[in-house]
């Protein structure tokens, strides 16, 4: 019986190309160093010299009272004409950036996770598989966790933060995403329709059944219990890593507006890529959308506009084409972002006093170095919410409504588990049966986790999942535009 078969090949072959091929082709390396965005480059202390009139360094000299004087840094005026020069981003340039080769690999680990279970799917479609894994399920929960990673990593940076309060307002977010968790978990399924508590509810009733046959003993209030506190801690922790995630896409969004004040058509595309949590979030609220179109009231009487499985497959195809909207303008959201150079630039020009050369240099060479940490912040949520959403058409038995599936379909997991182990015959070696054992021992594990978690405990884990990271985008974000827009601070 085949556990992974055709599909092991793939895996390995991909594995073998993301780490052979990554460091001389990557995704992530072309989607900033492609020649599309350009950075802008610090002037020298010459030219500001020249800007400033004067044609010699001077040196201020501070004396101390023990005699040792200090060199200070030479200052222009603030108003000099100044203007940046512009370059486009080379792979040189972008090596020394921050973050850069975790930006890489986690860009093309997330390309190849989405290629693979494109192959699965369309396999599945061909090929009747009931005895094999889908592997593409593993590449996908494995970009799953390792968006929660990058996005842990960048909010490790902010933590190291001395000066900006960025830890208070890290802490702040995730406490107020805790109070709001904890409302969401007492809200009935009539308004938001996760499927979370029946899912719940399965999973509890099938592990109180595994914890008796291992005689243990188990309290499904208990367990219901300690799940809902540990999806809640989750949920503050993804609140929290979120926050200047939303914050930044807010604030390049509103950069992206003004850069492209005169394309109208570029305009409503940024429009409709800062729409999608909004959208996400309606789309689970049973009484706006469900309850509408499953039956629309026409007057006196109510007409179905679609039935129940077809608008879960028109749910799964929105979120995934708003997902591939945003990932198409994030170069216009990088750009913006490095034209913060040019707004400090342009600030500058209208304040009094003088402000030293090295200022100015270290203030728009700092907005290059961390154009990789922004790309992770504009990227991650998106690759986090994508593959939640592959995961719940996947684990979830929903599907793509581009071929017929029979009722019941599983493409994860099924088969039933052995009860006796193949006898090998005389001549066969030990090799042999250390792969059989192997191979008995996985599908063993694989049966016992098919009969603890079921598709109904996915759909309720997955959809609330995929809910919550927009519910943290939407809120960060509206909470950023209105911090960049009305307080003025850029």
């Amino acid at each position: 019986m085949a556990v992974m078969g055709v599909q092991m090949v793939v895996t390995l072959l991909a594995a073998t190309v993301l780490h052979r091929i990554s460091p001389y082709y990557s995704f992530g390396r072309w989607l900033l160093c492609n020649g599309s965005l350009f950075r802008y480059k610090h002037p020298t202390e010459d030219e500001l010299r020249a800007l400033a009139g004067k044609q010699k360094p001077k040196f201020k000299r501070e004396r101390r009272p023990n005699g040792v004087s200090d060199e200070k840094p030479l200052t222009v005026p603030r108003d000099i004409d100044l203007h940046l020069e512009t370059q486009p981003i080379t792979t040189i340039d972008a090596l020394v950036l921050r973050y850069f080769l975790e930006y890489q690999w986690f860009i093309d680990f997330s390309l190849y996770a989405t290629i693979i279970y494109l192959f699965t799917e369309g396999y599945y479609c061909l090929v009747d598989t009931q005895n094999e894994i889908n592997i593409g399920v593993l590449w996908c929960l494995m970009t799953i966790l390792f968006s929660i990673k990058v996005l842990y990593t960048v909010m490790q940076h902010y933590f190291r933060s001395v000066e900006g309060g960025e830890r208070s307002v890290c802490l702040t977010f995730a406490f107020f995403f805790l109070l709001i968790a904890m409302i969401v978990m007492i809200v009935r399924e009539e308004y938001l329709e996760f499927g979370l508590e029946p899912g719940l509810t399965s999973f509890c009733q099938n592990l109180e059944h595994f914890l008796e046959q291992q005689g243990w003993q188990g309290s499904v209030p208990f367990i219901k219990l300690a799940f809902k506190i540990a999806l809640v801690a989750l949920c503050s922790f993804i609140g929290g890593c979120l926050t200047f995630p939303g914050l930044r896409l807010a604030q390049t969004h509103l950069d992206a507006l003004k850069m492209a004040a005169d394309r109208p058509m570029l305009q409503i595309l940024l429009h409709a890529s800062f729409l999608p949590p909004i959208i996400v979030v309606v789309m689970w609220i049973r009484p706006i959308t469900r309850d509408f179109l499953l039956n629309a009231p026409m007057g006196k009487e109510t007409v179905q506009i679609m039935s129940d499985s077809a608008y879960n497959t028109f749910r799964l195809w929105i979120i995934v084409i708003l997902c591939v909207l945003r990932l198409c303008l994030t170069r216009f959201h990088l750009q913006a972002y490095l034209g913060l150079a040019e707004q400090f630039v342009e600030r500058m020009k209208r304040e009094v006093g003088r402000i030293s050369m090295l200022e100015i240099q270290q203030k728009i060479s700092r907005i290059f170095c961390y154009l990789t940490v922004v790309a992770l912040q504009y990227l991650a949520p998106i690759m986090l919410t994508f593959h939640c959403v592959l995961l719940l058409k996947s684990l979830g038995d929903y599907s793509w409504g581009l071929y017929p599936e029979p009722p019941g379909f599983t493409p994860v997991v099924d088969f039933l588990p052995t009860k006796q182990p193949p006898t090998a015959l005389p001549d066969e070696d030990n090799d042999t049966e250390d792969v059989q054992a192997a191979v008995e021992q996985i599908m063993g594990a694989a049966s016992t986790l098919r009969s603890l978690f079921t598709p109904l405990f996915y759909r309720g884990f997955f959809a609330f999942l995929t809910w919550w990271v927009s519910v943290c985008q939407l809120i960060t974000c509206l909470f950023g535009i209105y911090f960049h827009q009305y307080l003025g601070v850029s």
